[in-house]
Protein backbone atom coordinates (compact mmCIF):
# COMPACT_ATOMS: atom_id res chain seq x y z
CA UNK A 1 0.00 0.00 0.00
CA UNK A 2 1.64 3.20 -1.03
CA UNK A 3 0.07 5.71 1.63
CA UNK A 4 1.24 2.94 4.27
CA UNK A 5 4.96 3.26 2.76
CA UNK A 6 5.38 6.95 2.91
CA UNK A 7 3.58 7.34 5.96
CA UNK A 8 6.34 4.66 7.42
CA UNK A 9 9.41 7.42 6.07
CA UNK A 10 7.60 9.93 8.05
CA UNK A 11 8.42 8.49 10.93
CA UNK A 12 11.14 8.24 13.29
CA UNK A 13 13.65 4.78 12.79
CA UNK A 14 12.96 2.80 15.83
CA UNK A 15 10.35 0.13 16.04
CA UNK A 16 8.86 1.66 18.67
CA UNK A 17 7.89 4.75 17.21
CA UNK A 18 6.36 3.16 14.15
CA UNK A 19 4.04 1.04 16.63
CA UNK A 20 3.26 4.53 18.11
CA UNK A 21 1.64 5.52 15.22
CA UNK A 22 -0.22 2.43 15.21
CA UNK A 23 -1.66 2.99 19.10
CA UNK A 24 -2.76 6.45 17.57
CA UNK A 25 -4.14 4.97 14.49
CA UNK A 26 -6.16 2.35 17.16
CA UNK A 27 -7.45 5.10 19.30
CA UNK A 28 -8.62 7.15 15.83
CA UNK A 29 -10.66 3.75 15.09
CA UNK A 30 -12.06 3.64 18.43
CA UNK A 31 -13.04 6.99 18.66
CA UNK A 32 -15.03 7.63 15.68
CA UNK A 33 -17.15 5.38 15.84
CA UNK A 34 -18.39 6.83 19.28
CA UNK A 35 -20.83 9.23 17.57
CA UNK A 36 -24.53 8.87 16.33
CA UNK A 37 -27.93 9.11 17.81
CA UNK A 38 -29.30 6.39 19.89
CA UNK A 39 -31.88 4.24 17.91
CA UNK A 40 -34.58 1.82 19.63
CA UNK A 41 -36.59 -0.90 17.95
CA UNK A 42 -39.66 -1.86 17.77
CA UNK A 43 -39.80 -4.15 21.27
CA UNK A 44 -37.97 -1.54 23.35
CA UNK A 45 -42.14 -1.34 24.40
CA UNK A 46 -42.19 -5.45 24.67
CA UNK A 47 -42.27 -6.58 27.99
CA UNK A 48 -41.14 -10.31 27.53
CA UNK A 49 -41.34 -11.96 31.02
CA UNK A 50 -38.56 -14.72 31.85
CA UNK A 51 -40.47 -17.97 33.47
CA UNK A 52 -39.10 -18.67 37.10
CA UNK A 53 -35.44 -20.89 37.03
CA UNK A 54 -31.94 -21.04 36.57
CA UNK A 55 -30.89 -20.64 32.52
CA UNK A 56 -30.50 -24.32 31.32
CA UNK A 57 -26.89 -25.72 31.25
CA UNK A 58 -24.99 -28.29 29.45
CA UNK A 59 -23.27 -30.65 32.00
CA UNK A 60 -20.32 -29.67 33.09
CA UNK A 61 -17.93 -32.48 33.13
CA UNK A 62 -14.72 -30.95 35.24
CA UNK A 63 -10.93 -31.11 34.99
CA UNK A 64 -8.34 -29.94 37.61
CA UNK A 65 -6.59 -26.50 37.01
CA UNK A 66 -2.80 -26.59 36.29
CA UNK A 67 -1.55 -26.15 39.84
CA UNK A 68 -2.95 -26.25 43.17
CA UNK A 69 -1.63 -22.73 44.06
CA UNK A 70 -4.77 -20.92 42.37
CA UNK A 71 -6.68 -19.26 45.05
CA UNK A 72 -8.94 -17.56 42.75
CA UNK A 73 -11.01 -20.57 42.79
CA UNK A 74 -13.19 -20.05 39.19
CA UNK A 75 -16.06 -22.15 37.92
CA UNK A 76 -14.32 -25.50 35.98
CA UNK A 77 -14.53 -25.89 32.99
CA UNK A 78 -15.81 -28.55 31.16
CA UNK A 79 -13.74 -31.25 29.52
CA UNK A 80 -13.74 -29.73 25.86
CA UNK A 81 -12.74 -26.22 25.75
CA UNK A 82 -13.43 -23.99 23.25
CA UNK A 83 -10.33 -22.80 20.69
CA UNK A 84 -9.73 -19.36 19.21
CA UNK A 85 -7.06 -17.90 17.46
CA UNK A 86 -7.36 -14.32 18.09
CA UNK A 87 -3.91 -14.25 18.00
CA UNK A 88 -3.20 -15.05 14.25
CA UNK A 89 -6.35 -13.38 12.21
CA UNK A 90 -6.30 -13.36 8.53
CA UNK A 91 -5.19 -10.22 6.94
CA UNK A 92 -7.79 -7.86 6.12
CA UNK A 93 -9.10 -7.68 2.90
CA UNK A 94 -9.59 -3.82 2.96
CA UNK A 95 -13.98 -4.93 1.75
CA UNK A 96 -15.19 -7.51 4.56
CA UNK A 97 -17.17 -6.39 7.44
CA UNK A 98 -14.68 -5.87 10.34
CA UNK A 99 -16.02 -6.16 13.85
CA UNK A 100 -13.42 -5.44 17.23
CA UNK A 101 -13.76 -6.75 20.94
CA UNK A 102 -12.64 -3.47 23.10
CA UNK A 103 -11.65 -4.30 26.44
CA UNK A 104 -11.04 -2.72 29.88
CA UNK A 105 -9.91 -4.30 32.76
CA UNK A 106 -11.61 -4.25 36.44
CA UNK A 107 -9.44 -1.71 38.50
CA UNK A 108 -9.70 -3.86 41.52
CA UNK A 109 -8.45 -7.02 40.22
CA UNK A 110 -5.66 -5.48 38.73
CA UNK A 111 -4.80 -2.79 41.82
CA UNK A 112 -4.82 -6.18 44.06
CA UNK A 113 -2.16 -8.08 41.06
CA UNK A 114 -5.29 -10.63 40.98
CA UNK A 115 -6.44 -12.16 37.02
CA UNK A 116 -8.63 -9.59 36.36
CA UNK A 117 -12.16 -9.42 34.97
CA UNK A 118 -13.28 -6.84 31.93
CA UNK A 119 -14.80 -3.81 33.57
CA UNK A 120 -15.65 -2.66 29.79
CA UNK A 121 -16.76 -4.34 27.11
CA UNK A 122 -17.62 -2.75 23.78
CA UNK A 123 -17.97 -4.04 20.18
CA UNK A 124 -17.47 -2.30 17.04
CA UNK A 125 -18.46 -3.22 13.74
CA UNK A 126 -17.12 -1.04 10.11
CA UNK A 127 -19.03 -1.99 7.32
CA UNK A 128 -16.26 -0.82 4.29
CA UNK A 129 -18.74 -1.61 1.33
CA UNK A 130 -22.13 0.47 2.94
CA UNK A 131 -18.76 3.07 4.89
CA UNK A 132 -21.12 2.98 8.16
CA UNK A 133 -19.96 1.80 11.56
CA UNK A 134 -22.07 0.60 14.89
CA UNK A 135 -20.65 0.19 18.48
CA UNK A 136 -22.38 -1.59 21.03
CA UNK A 137 -21.66 -1.79 24.69
CA UNK A 138 -21.95 -4.72 27.34
CA UNK A 139 -22.93 -4.29 30.65
CA UNK A 140 -20.48 -6.57 32.31
CA UNK A 141 -22.96 -8.05 35.42
CA UNK A 142 -24.81 -9.67 31.75
CA UNK A 143 -25.72 -13.33 32.81
CA UNK A 144 -24.94 -15.42 29.84
CA UNK A 145 -22.84 -19.10 28.93
CA UNK A 146 -19.71 -19.00 28.62
CA UNK A 147 -18.26 -21.61 26.30
CA UNK A 148 -16.39 -24.36 28.01
CA UNK A 149 -18.56 -23.25 31.31
CA UNK A 150 -21.54 -22.71 33.17
CA UNK A 151 -23.79 -19.42 33.47
CA UNK A 152 -21.48 -16.13 35.21
CA UNK A 153 -21.44 -12.60 34.59
CA UNK A 154 -19.86 -11.42 31.13
CA UNK A 155 -17.34 -9.76 33.00
CA UNK A 156 -15.80 -13.13 34.19
CA UNK A 157 -15.10 -14.52 30.23
CA UNK A 158 -11.30 -12.46 30.17
CA UNK A 159 -10.53 -13.95 34.25
CA UNK A 160 -11.51 -17.82 33.48
CA UNK A 161 -9.78 -17.66 29.81
CA UNK A 162 -6.69 -16.08 32.01
CA UNK A 163 -7.09 -18.52 34.59
CA UNK A 164 -7.60 -21.60 32.80
CA UNK A 165 -4.89 -21.20 30.24
CA UNK A 166 -7.90 -21.21 27.25
CA UNK A 167 -6.27 -21.36 23.92
CA UNK A 168 -6.22 -17.75 23.48
CA UNK A 169 -6.57 -16.97 26.82
CA UNK A 170 -8.91 -14.50 28.28
CA UNK A 171 -9.31 -11.95 25.00
CA UNK A 172 -9.94 -15.30 23.29
CA UNK A 173 -12.52 -16.54 25.95
CA UNK A 174 -14.49 -12.72 25.74
CA UNK A 175 -14.38 -13.05 22.41
CA UNK A 176 -16.61 -16.10 21.86
CA UNK A 177 -18.79 -15.31 24.62
CA UNK A 178 -19.70 -12.28 22.87
CA UNK A 179 -19.81 -14.05 19.82
CA UNK A 180 -22.02 -16.34 21.35
CA UNK A 181 -24.25 -13.69 22.89
CA UNK A 182 -24.57 -11.02 19.53
CA UNK A 183 -24.20 -13.96 17.21
CA UNK A 184 -21.67 -12.14 15.19
CA UNK A 185 -17.53 -13.11 14.30
CA UNK A 186 -15.01 -10.85 15.91
CA UNK A 187 -11.80 -10.52 14.27
CA UNK A 188 -10.01 -8.17 16.51
CA UNK A 189 -9.66 -7.76 20.30
CA UNK A 190 -8.10 -4.23 22.13
CA UNK A 191 -7.32 -4.29 25.66
CA UNK A 192 -5.95 -0.92 27.37
CA UNK A 193 -4.93 -0.44 31.01
CA UNK A 194 -5.47 2.30 32.62
CA UNK A 195 -2.18 3.83 32.84
CA UNK A 196 -2.11 3.87 29.17
CA UNK A 197 -5.71 5.75 28.83
CA UNK A 198 -4.28 8.43 31.22
CA UNK A 199 -1.03 9.13 29.39
CA UNK A 200 -2.67 8.81 26.27
CA UNK A 201 -5.23 11.64 27.47
CA UNK A 202 -2.32 13.54 28.72
CA UNK A 203 -0.25 13.64 25.92
CA UNK A 204 -3.23 15.13 23.73
CA UNK A 205 -3.73 18.01 26.32
CA UNK A 206 -6.76 16.75 28.36
CA UNK A 207 -10.02 16.04 26.48
CA UNK A 208 -13.32 18.49 26.12
CA UNK A 209 -16.55 16.79 27.11
CA UNK A 210 -20.33 18.64 28.00
CA UNK A 211 -21.05 17.25 31.31
CA UNK A 212 -24.59 16.67 31.52
CA UNK A 213 -25.09 16.79 34.96
CA UNK A 214 -23.17 17.05 38.34
CA UNK A 215 -21.15 13.93 39.73
CA UNK A 216 -19.16 13.32 42.11
CA UNK A 217 -16.11 11.02 40.83
CA UNK A 218 -12.87 9.46 42.32
CA UNK A 219 -9.46 9.39 40.95
CA UNK A 220 -7.77 6.01 40.93
CA UNK A 221 -5.76 4.79 43.43
CA UNK A 222 -7.29 7.38 46.23
CA UNK A 223 -9.74 8.85 47.88
CA UNK A 224 -9.98 11.82 46.32
CA UNK A 225 -13.28 13.38 45.28
CA UNK A 226 -13.89 15.46 42.23
CA UNK A 227 -17.00 17.00 41.58
CA UNK A 228 -18.29 18.07 37.93
CA UNK A 229 -20.58 20.65 37.24
CA UNK A 230 -22.76 21.30 34.39
CA UNK A 231 -20.97 22.86 31.60
CA UNK A 232 -18.23 22.43 29.13
CA UNK A 233 -14.78 21.41 30.75
CA UNK A 234 -11.23 19.88 29.40
CA UNK A 235 -10.35 16.83 31.81
CA UNK A 236 -6.95 16.04 32.16
CA UNK A 237 -6.59 12.26 31.80
CA UNK A 238 -6.67 10.95 35.56
CA UNK A 239 -10.21 12.86 35.82
CA UNK A 240 -11.30 11.61 32.38
CA UNK A 241 -10.56 8.14 33.51
CA UNK A 242 -11.99 8.86 36.91
CA UNK A 243 -14.88 10.20 35.27
CA UNK A 244 -15.38 7.05 32.42
CA UNK A 245 -15.21 4.74 35.67
CA UNK A 246 -17.99 6.64 37.79
CA UNK A 247 -20.71 3.98 38.55
CA UNK A 248 -23.30 5.14 41.24
CA UNK A 249 -25.50 7.60 39.11
CA UNK A 250 -29.45 6.60 38.49
CA UNK A 251 -28.50 4.52 35.37
CA UNK A 252 -25.49 3.12 36.98
CA UNK A 253 -23.29 1.00 34.35
CA UNK A 254 -25.91 2.41 32.02
CA UNK A 255 -24.96 5.67 32.51
CA UNK A 256 -21.31 4.72 32.28
CA UNK A 257 -21.26 3.54 29.22
CA UNK A 258 -22.43 6.44 27.56
CA UNK A 259 -19.95 8.36 29.29
CA UNK A 260 -17.06 6.17 28.13
CA UNK A 261 -18.33 7.16 24.94
CA UNK A 262 -18.76 10.88 25.30
CA UNK A 263 -14.99 10.72 26.41
CA UNK A 264 -13.93 8.52 23.34
CA UNK A 265 -15.45 10.94 20.92
CA UNK A 266 -13.92 13.78 22.73
CA UNK A 267 -10.38 12.32 21.99
CA UNK A 268 -10.95 12.05 18.47
CA UNK A 269 -12.47 15.62 18.16
CA UNK A 270 -9.35 17.15 20.32
CA UNK A 271 -7.48 15.07 17.56
CA UNK A 272 -8.81 16.27 14.17
CA UNK A 273 -9.93 19.45 15.84
CA UNK A 274 -6.44 20.68 16.75
CA UNK A 275 -4.65 18.81 14.07
CA UNK A 276 -2.79 16.81 16.76
CA UNK A 277 -1.37 13.83 14.42
CA UNK A 278 1.91 15.64 13.31
CA UNK A 279 2.86 16.66 16.98
CA UNK A 280 1.86 13.06 18.26
CA UNK A 281 4.34 11.63 15.24
CA UNK A 282 7.00 13.97 16.70
CA UNK A 283 6.72 12.56 20.16
CA UNK A 284 6.47 8.95 18.68
CA UNK A 285 9.64 7.84 21.28
CA UNK A 286 7.96 9.54 24.12
CA UNK A 287 4.39 8.19 23.38
CA UNK A 288 6.04 4.40 23.23
CA UNK A 289 7.01 4.60 25.80
CA UNK A 290 4.60 5.88 28.19
CA UNK A 291 1.62 3.67 26.30
CA UNK A 292 3.26 0.16 24.43
CA UNK A 293 3.00 -1.41 27.84
CA UNK A 294 -0.56 -0.48 28.21
CA UNK A 295 -2.12 -2.03 24.87
CA UNK A 296 -2.26 -5.70 24.12
CA UNK A 297 -4.00 -6.68 20.43
CA UNK A 298 -4.07 -8.62 17.70
CA UNK A 299 -4.61 -6.08 14.80
CA UNK A 300 -1.50 -5.41 12.83
CA UNK A 301 0.35 -2.13 12.07
CA UNK A 302 -0.92 -2.05 8.60
CA UNK A 303 -4.33 -3.06 9.41
CA UNK A 304 -4.88 -0.94 12.01
CA UNK A 305 -3.83 2.33 9.66
CA UNK A 306 -6.00 0.96 7.06
CA UNK A 307 -9.19 0.85 9.45
CA UNK A 308 -8.16 3.97 11.20
CA UNK A 309 -8.04 5.86 7.54
CA UNK A 310 -11.26 4.41 6.28
CA UNK A 311 -13.48 5.11 9.05
CA UNK A 312 -12.02 8.72 9.66
CA UNK A 313 -13.80 8.97 6.10
CA UNK A 314 -17.40 7.81 7.43
CA UNK A 315 -19.82 10.52 7.57
CA UNK A 316 -21.21 11.33 10.87
CA UNK A 317 -24.67 10.59 9.87
CA UNK A 318 -23.62 6.86 8.97
CA UNK A 319 -22.12 6.02 12.57
CA UNK A 320 -24.20 4.64 15.15
CA UNK A 321 -24.43 3.91 18.87
CA UNK A 322 -26.10 2.17 21.53
CA UNK A 323 -25.74 0.35 24.88
CA UNK A 324 -27.24 -2.95 26.32
CA UNK A 325 -29.56 -1.44 28.38
CA UNK A 326 -32.58 -2.10 30.81
CA UNK A 327 -34.73 -2.52 28.14
CA UNK A 328 -32.87 -5.69 26.62
CA UNK A 329 -32.29 -7.50 30.78
CA UNK A 330 -34.46 -8.43 33.09
CA UNK A 331 -33.12 -7.88 36.49
CA UNK A 332 -32.52 -10.84 38.83
CA UNK A 333 -30.37 -12.96 41.13
CA UNK A 334 -27.66 -15.80 40.23
CA UNK A 335 -27.96 -18.91 42.10
CA UNK A 336 -25.25 -17.90 44.26
CA UNK A 337 -27.19 -14.16 45.26
CA UNK A 338 -25.64 -12.19 42.89
CA UNK A 339 -27.35 -9.15 41.25
CA UNK A 340 -27.27 -9.97 37.66
CA UNK A 341 -28.23 -8.75 34.05
CA UNK A 342 -30.41 -11.34 32.40
CA UNK A 343 -30.27 -11.00 28.83
CA UNK A 344 -33.75 -11.06 26.66
CA UNK A 345 -31.81 -12.90 23.60
CA UNK A 346 -34.73 -12.28 21.12
CA UNK A 347 -34.38 -8.37 21.89
CA UNK A 348 -30.87 -8.11 21.92
CA UNK A 349 -30.78 -9.90 18.26
CA UNK A 350 -32.85 -7.22 17.13
CA UNK A 351 -30.99 -4.54 18.58
CA UNK A 352 -27.99 -6.36 16.80
CA UNK A 353 -29.51 -6.69 13.45
CA UNK A 354 -30.41 -3.03 13.49
CA UNK A 355 -27.21 -1.53 14.09
CA UNK A 356 -25.39 -4.01 12.45
CA UNK A 357 -27.67 -4.39 9.16
CA UNK A 358 -26.31 -2.05 6.49
CA UNK A 359 -24.16 -3.27 3.87
CA UNK A 360 -22.50 -6.35 4.10
CA UNK A 361 -24.55 -7.84 6.49
CA UNK A 362 -24.35 -9.85 10.03
CA UNK A 363 -26.13 -12.66 8.25
CA UNK A 364 -28.70 -13.84 5.94
CA UNK A 365 -31.94 -12.43 8.03
CA UNK A 366 -30.20 -9.18 8.01
CA UNK A 367 -30.85 -8.79 4.03
CA UNK A 368 -34.44 -8.96 3.45
CA UNK A 369 -36.63 -6.15 4.85
CA UNK A 370 -40.11 -7.20 4.20
CA UNK A 371 -40.64 -9.52 7.88
CA UNK A 372 -42.29 -12.27 5.96
CA UNK A 373 -39.18 -13.11 4.44
CA UNK A 374 -37.08 -12.72 7.43
CA UNK A 375 -39.30 -15.20 9.13
CA UNK A 376 -38.87 -17.33 6.19
CA UNK A 377 -35.07 -17.21 6.32
CA UNK A 378 -35.09 -17.35 10.11
CA UNK A 379 -37.06 -20.96 9.74
CA UNK A 380 -38.04 -21.06 13.74
CA UNK A 381 -39.28 -24.36 14.64
CA UNK A 382 -42.90 -23.67 16.32
CA UNK A 383 -45.17 -26.16 18.12
CA UNK A 384 -48.86 -25.27 18.65
CA UNK A 385 -50.86 -26.40 21.30
CA UNK A 386 -54.59 -26.26 20.89
CA UNK A 387 -55.76 -24.38 25.06
CA UNK A 388 -59.13 -23.29 23.55
CA UNK A 389 -62.64 -24.85 23.61
CA UNK A 390 -62.60 -24.70 19.99
CA UNK A 391 -61.49 -28.43 18.61
CA UNK A 392 -59.32 -28.48 15.52
CA UNK A 393 -57.95 -25.33 16.20
CA UNK A 394 -54.12 -25.58 16.96
CA UNK A 395 -54.48 -27.74 12.90
CA UNK A 396 -56.37 -24.81 11.44
CA UNK A 397 -53.74 -22.57 12.70
CA UNK A 398 -51.27 -24.83 11.93
CA UNK A 399 -51.94 -24.99 8.35
CA UNK A 400 -52.68 -20.97 8.01
CA UNK A 401 -49.27 -19.98 9.50
CA UNK A 402 -47.53 -22.42 7.19
CA UNK A 403 -49.36 -21.19 4.32
CA UNK A 404 -47.57 -17.68 5.79
CA UNK A 405 -44.07 -19.76 5.22
CA UNK A 406 -44.03 -20.66 9.10
CA UNK A 407 -42.29 -23.74 9.98
CA UNK A 408 -44.79 -25.74 11.95
CA UNK A 409 -43.26 -28.67 14.17
CA UNK A 410 -45.79 -30.24 16.58
CA UNK A 411 -49.59 -29.64 16.90
CA UNK A 412 -51.09 -31.15 20.32
CA UNK A 413 -53.25 -30.12 22.66
CA UNK A 414 -52.86 -28.25 26.13
CA UNK A 415 -54.40 -26.59 29.47
CA UNK A 416 -57.55 -24.69 28.68
CA UNK A 417 -55.91 -21.33 28.49
CA UNK A 418 -58.06 -18.22 27.86
CA UNK A 419 -55.55 -16.35 26.34
CA UNK A 420 -52.91 -16.96 24.12
CA UNK A 421 -49.24 -16.75 24.60
CA UNK A 422 -45.82 -17.56 23.08
CA UNK A 423 -42.78 -19.06 24.94
CA UNK A 424 -39.40 -18.34 23.83
CA UNK A 425 -37.11 -21.30 23.82
CA UNK A 426 -34.24 -20.07 21.08
CA UNK A 427 -33.05 -16.65 19.72
CA UNK A 428 -35.67 -16.35 16.68
CA UNK A 429 -36.68 -12.37 16.93
CA UNK A 430 -38.29 -12.45 13.52
CA UNK A 431 -40.75 -15.18 14.37
CA UNK A 432 -41.78 -13.83 17.75
CA UNK A 433 -42.25 -10.54 15.86
CA UNK A 434 -44.94 -11.96 13.20
CA UNK A 435 -46.94 -13.69 16.07
CA UNK A 436 -46.80 -11.13 18.10
CA UNK A 437 -48.56 -8.59 15.95
CA UNK A 438 -50.60 -11.10 13.79
CA UNK A 439 -52.42 -12.88 17.25
CA UNK A 440 -52.04 -9.57 19.29
CA UNK A 441 -50.69 -11.03 21.90
CA UNK A 442 -50.34 -9.25 24.73
CA UNK A 443 -47.21 -8.19 25.81
CA UNK A 444 -47.68 -9.85 29.34
CA UNK A 445 -48.12 -13.40 27.82
CA UNK A 446 -44.40 -13.89 25.97
CA UNK A 447 -42.73 -15.26 28.54
CA UNK A 448 -38.44 -16.41 28.24
CA UNK A 449 -37.17 -19.45 29.07
CA UNK A 450 -34.06 -19.79 27.07
CA UNK A 451 -33.12 -23.49 25.63
CA UNK A 452 -30.18 -24.02 23.10
CA UNK A 453 -30.95 -27.66 23.39
CA UNK A 454 -34.38 -27.34 22.87
CA UNK A 455 -35.73 -28.49 19.23
CA UNK A 456 -38.91 -26.30 19.42
CA UNK A 457 -38.22 -22.46 19.01
CA UNK A 458 -41.54 -21.19 19.93
CA UNK A 459 -44.03 -22.64 21.71
CA UNK A 460 -47.73 -21.44 20.73
CA UNK A 461 -50.71 -22.01 23.10
CA UNK A 462 -53.79 -20.65 21.51
CA UNK A 463 -56.81 -19.35 23.77
CA UNK A 464 -60.35 -18.42 23.21
CA UNK A 465 -59.15 -15.14 22.53
CA UNK A 466 -57.69 -16.51 18.84
CA UNK A 467 -60.25 -18.72 18.36
CA UNK A 468 -63.02 -16.09 18.71
CA UNK A 469 -61.22 -13.22 16.81
CA UNK A 470 -58.16 -14.62 13.94
CA UNK A 471 -58.04 -13.84 10.63
CA UNK A 472 -58.00 -17.09 9.19
CA UNK A 473 -60.98 -18.04 6.34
Amino acid sequence: MKFIERLNKLLPPKKGARITLFVLIIAAVIASIFVGKFVSNFVASMTIVDLPGKPVARPTKQTEPDSEDNNQNPSKPVATLPSSNVDLPDPWDGTSRVNMLFMGLDYRDWEAGDIPRTDTMILFSFDPIGNTASMISIPRDLWVSIPGFDYEKINTAYFLGESWKIPGGGPGLAIKTVEQLLGVPIQYYLQLDFYAFVSFIDHIDGVKIDVPQEIDVVLMGTNEIETLYPGRVVLPGDIALAYARARYTEGGDFDRAQRQQQIIMGVINRITEFKMVPTLIANADKLYADLSAGINTNLSLNDGIRLGLRVLDIPKENIKNTVISGSYVTLEKSPEGLDILRPVPDKIRLLRDEFFSSGAAVGPVSVAKDLIELVKMENAAVGIYNGSSVTGLAEKTADYLRSKGLNIVEVANSEYSIYSQVTLKGSKPYTLKYLFDTMTISSNRVFNRYDPASEIDLVLILGDDWANNNPMP
